[in-house]
């Protein structure tokens, strides 16, 4: 075997070359801690409704995915500088997300809810409230003059609540299910109330950079709904319809 011929195998073998016409793995950023949506189960694999949804997407996009997890307010900046190719989160379709990045059709209907203690108003004014950081929930408090407890995914809201540092919490209906799983959440006596102006569809969000995906991604989103497949991981891990 000739010098170069072997030195061909070598890089073959060791995945360096890559075949003509072969696509580069779609970089995609996923949470990790957003009970039943995007979470880590007993094993420590990440799982959920988006993260078995992105896998059929990605599937259906003939592409191999890399996940990285990430938290929502990095991982809208990382698609904006290019870290990432997509958001495999539901993000609230917004005018301002929309001059900010391309977004998917959407893939699923969000409602928000507003988790106080027993006698504490959503209409209070200058409650300190828990809101993702970077979330259309940490707006919305914004708007309201509320001051403003930020984490980094939707599974540590209940953290602020539940320890004292925030008054009450805007939770997304499916996290909302997720923690009213923890007894410390379920048993604190808590109210809630739905905020309707947190109500809306919530799509994938695509790197404006890449902003041809979009086409593919929302075909293959209606190829995963028209099968069936969509409706069997919504039963899986929400128990109702959520589009």
């Amino acid at each position: 075997m000739s010098i170069r011929c072997a030195f061909v195998l070598c890089c073959l073998c060791l995945g360096l070359f890559r075949p003509v016409g072969a696509e580069p793995a779609l970089r995609v950023a996923v949470l990790d801690n957003s009970p039943s949506m995007s979470f880590r189960d007993d094993k420590g694999q990440l799982t959920g409704f988006t993260v078995e949804l992105l896998h059929l997407l990605c599937a259906e996009l003939k592409r191999d995915c890399r996940f990285e997890v990430s938290s929502l307010d990095q991982a809208q900046n990382g698609l904006i500088d290019g870290r990432y190719d997509l958001a495999g989160m539901a993000l609230l379709d917004t005018p301002e997300r929309r001059r900010r990045l391309v977004l998917s059709k959407p893939f699923f209907r969000s409602v928000s809810l507003w988790f106080g203690r027993a006698g504490q108003s959503a209409e209070a004014a200058g409650q300190k409230v828990a809101v993702v950081r970077g979330s259309a929930q940490e707006r919305y408090a914004q708007e309201q003059g509320w001051q403003i407890v930020a984490v980094n995914s939707n599974g540590e809201l209940d953290g602020p609540l539940l320890n004292g540092d925030a008054d009450a919490a805007l939770i997304p209906m499916a996290t909302a299910l997720g923690l009213m799983q923890r007894a410390a959440f379920r048993d604190a006596g808590l109210q809630h109330q739905v905020i309707a102006r947190l109500a809306g569809d919530a799509c994938l969000g695509i790197a404006p950079a890449r902003a041809s995906l979009k086409q593919e991604v929302d075909a293959a989103l209606e190829r995963i709904k028209r099968s069936g497949a969509y409706d069997r991981i919504n039963s899986k891990f929400i128990p109702f319809r959520v589009y």
